[in-house]
């Protein structure tokens, strides 16, 4: 079975239970690499031609008008070829209740019939929120497994719960 990991995460300021914390590696590549190390397959990281900004409230600012007008950002580089993959491994932060819009640009991207699509979020308590659904709405033909949320927070302690939520010992 060849896997994609395809992850979209934020550096700079973060949330972290109540503080803002300037981070290098976001949240969300840390869990991908994990699941990435757990799983093997091919590690890809959605990235957007105009970048989020580094400040925590100027970036939830974005992110929320981004949702709000339904916007499909433009992602920079080449992406992957999906046909080649049987599972998707997909990671992302929640923001406003779902994935950002760069991960919709992704999944309108390529056709994902046939894939089996593993959804993991970052969080600091909002969970998966409704990503689950838009992600079976986008990606009609797929199977979407149950996702695993992870608190941002806790992600560096969180290769356990990934090999558990992927089936691995």
């Amino acid at each position: 079975m060849k896997t994609l990991v395809a992850y979209f995460s934020h550096t700079g300021e973060n949330y972290f239970g109540g503080t803002i914390r300037n981070i290098s590696k976001g949240n969300t590549e840390v869990v991908a690499e994990f699941v990435q190390k757990a799983c093997g397959g091919d590690l890809f990281e959605i990235k957007t031609v105009k970048e989020y900004p580094v400040n925590y409230k100027e970036c939830c600012d974005v992110a929320q008008a981004e949702g709000r007008a339904g916007e499909r950002p433009e992602l920079k580089g080449s992406l992957p070829d999906i046909a080649g993959y049987d599972r998707i491994i997909l990671g992302y932060p929640c923001w406003w209740g779902t994935m950002p819009q760069a991960v919709f640009t992704f999944l309108e991207s390529g056709d994902f019939s046939g894939k089996t699509i593993f959804p993991f979020c970052t969080h600091e308590g909002s969970g998966m929120g409704r990503s689950e659904s838009d992600i079976k709405k986008l990606c009609p033909g797929s199977t979407v497994v149950k996702g695993l949320a992870v608190k941002g927070s806790s992600c560096g302690s969180a290769e356990n719960s990934v090999k558990a939520w992927l089936g691995i010992k």
